[in-house]
């Protein structure tokens, strides 16, 4: 299941050569003024990259396509899974099977829940981010990046940026073909303006811990040679505390009070609990700044990794 299942988007079949640095650097705009790094230059060059990042993943558009598609199969399982649970307590207890409530969730609650889960996860979701940071660091191919004026963690940010954009232009349509057939189980309907906001807010944010977490992952290829056993554990328990696999709120209180504390749930969880109506309103705000925290707190992690891991970097290979 965990290899079904984990990445909402496939990701781009060679994330790591298809945009070549060369490509933005032949930019007329750019080279006009290489030692130049005003504000000017670098948003020259950070439309380049972008630019030429997004017509390559646009390339892949119907690999997004079908995949996105076949992305939701791992959810029907689940539904089927939830389904029986239910069933089994409406013939124990009696009553609707539409009434009966767990943890604050009825059956079309989960429904709509690993629905908004998905859409989570197609932000936050960074396939072969880390791996690929550790493989460049490993083959010598990073100091590309210590020799030209183009920043790492912003050069990878910007092509994370287009991808998704690249990605959501094309997956828009499954994906709103899918929520019109499943309307239904959104008893609800479509939550307040604020919550809206909210909901956008918290998708924004966990694209951005996504990012910059894996990606300080990442760094540590600078002081070993091989990290796929960190990251299959970090995925394994990302796959659990972001509450991909089920509601956070099914676990005891005890366990749930601490991984409340961690950042994993505004990967998958929260977006789907703000919009479901699962949090107060009220407690939006200081929900939105603790995970802002967050983000604040990776993006120091990964910068100060990054910075420590060059200097202690030497170039062989690659």
């Amino acid at each position: 299941m965990l290899s079904n299942s984990w990445h909402t988007d496939p990701g781009p079949p060679s994330p790591w050569s298809r945009v070549a640095l060369s490509s933005a650097a032949s930019n007329s705009e750019i080279t006009e003024q290489p030692h130049n790094k005003g504000l000017r230059w670098k948003l020259s060059l950070w439309r380049a990259i972008l630019s030429t990042a997004l017509g390559e993943r646009l390339v892949y558009r119907g690999d997004f396509a079908l995949g996105t598609l076949m992305r939701f199969l791992p959810i029907v399982t689940q539904i089927f899974l939830w389904y029986a649970v239910f069933d089994s307590i409406e013939a124990a207890n009696g009553g609707n099977i539409e009434d009966i409530e767990i943890r604050g969730f009825r059956f079309p609650d989960i429904v709509a829940y690993y629905l908004l889960t998905m859409v989570a996860r197609a932000f936050s979701s960074m396939p072969s981010l880390a791996s690929g940071i550790a493989t460049e660091i490993r083959n010598g191919e990073i100091k590309r990046y210590l020799i030209q004026p183009i920043d790492l963690i912003g050069f990878l940010l910007l092509t994370r940026i287009a991808h998704k954009l690249a990605y959501y232009a094309v997956a828009i349509l499954p994906f709103a073909l899918v929520f019109f057939l499943c309307r239904h189980y959104f008893v609800a309907g479509w939550p307040p303006w604020p919550v809206l906001v909210a909901f956008t807010v918290s998708l924004v944010l966990g694209f951005l811990i996504g990012f910059f977490l894996e990606a300080a992952i990442g760094m540590i290829g600078f002081w070993f040679l091989e990290v796929s056993s960190l990251l299959f554990v970090f995925m394994l328990f990302n796959f659990f505390l972001s509450g991909h696999m089920f509601p956070l709120t099914m676990l005891p209180d005890n366990i749930a009070t601490l991984v409340n504390l961690l950042p994993f749930k505004y990967l998958a969880y929260f977006p789907a609990a703000v919009f479901l109506g699962k949090i107060p309103e009220e407690d939006l705000p200081m929900e939105l700044a603790i995970e802002a925290c967050w983000l604040i707190f990776f993006i120091v992690v990964c910068r100060i990794a990054y910075a420590r891991g060059v200097k202690r970097y030497s170039g062989y290979g690659g």
